[in-house]
C-alpha cells in the first residue's frame, strides 16, 4: 500500500464529489420527469452512478492493487448504466414524440454543468498515478461536463425549433460517451491486473 492509496486529501475530495453528485441527481431527476427529457433522464442517472462510483472509490483506495483492479472492472460496467437508461427512455420517447420544455432543460443543464465542472476541477490533480479508480472518477466528471454543454445546446435549439430531436440526440450521445469511458476504465483495470500478477 502506498501513501497515495491512503491520501486523506484524496478521500475528502472523493467524498465531496459523491455528495455533490447525489444532491444534483435529485434535482435533475425531478425536472427530467416533469418535462419528459431523454437527455436529463440519462444525465440524472449518471449523477446517481457517479455518487455510487465515488463512494466505491473511497472504499477501495486502501485496497491492494489486484483488488482495486477488480473494482475498476466492476466500475466499467457501472459506467454503462446511464447509457442503458438513455436508450430505454429514448425508445419510450419515440412513441410520444414531443419536445421537452426548453427553459427548464437549459437551466437544469447549466446547473449540472456547474456541479460537474466543480467535481472535475477537484479531481483533476488526482487523475494520474492512482490507477483505474481515481481515473474513473475524473473521466466521469469530465465526460459529464461535456454532456452538460450538449444539454444546454439542446435546450437552446429546442427553444428555437420546438423539435424533440435535439433532446433525443443528446441523450443517445450521453450513452455513447459513457460506453467509451467504460472501455477506458476496463483497459486501465486490465493493466492493473497484469501489473499485480507481475509483482506477485
Amino acid at each position: 500500500m502506498t501513501s497515495s492509496d491512503t491520501d486523506p486529501a484524496l478521500r475528502r475530495t472523493v467524498r465531496r464529489v459523491a455528495l455533490l453528485n447525489l444532491g444534483y441527481f435529485g434535482v435533475e431527476a425531478a425536472v427530467a420527469v416533469a418535462i419528459g427529457s431523454v437527455a436529463l433522464v440519462a444525465d440524472s442517472v449518471d449523477f446517481l452512478e457517479d455518487a455510487a462510483l465515488n463512494l466505491l472509490i473511497v472504499a477501495g483506495l486502501g485496497w491492494r492493487p489486484a483488488a482495486r483492479a477488480r473494482l475498476g472492472t466492476v466500475m466499467a460496467g457501472i459506467l454503462l448504466l446511464p447509457g442503458l437508461a438513455a436508450l430505454w427512455t429514448a425508445w419510450q420517447k419515440i412513441g410520444a414524440f414531443a419536445a421537452p420544455a426548453p427553459v427548464p432543460l437549459t437551466l437544469t443543464g447549466l446547473g449540472a454543468l456547474a456541479v460537474n465542472l466543480a467535481c472535475a476541477l477537484m479531481l483533476a490533480r488526482h487523475r494520474e498515478g492512482r490507477g483505474s479508480l481515481t481515473r474513473a472518477a475524473f473521466l466521469s466528471a469530465r465526460n459529464d461536463a461535456v454532456a452538460n454543454l450538449a444539454i444546454v445546446a439542446a435546450g437552446l435549439v429546442t427553444a428555437a425549433t420546438l423539435s424533440p430531436w435535439p433532446d433525443l440526440v443528446v441523450g443517445l450521445g450521453i450513452a455513447a460517451m459513457n460506453a467509451d469511458a467504460a472501455l477506458e476504465i476496463w483497459q486501465a483495470a486490465a493493466a492493473e491486473r497484469r501489473a499485480a500478477r507481475d509483482a506477485a
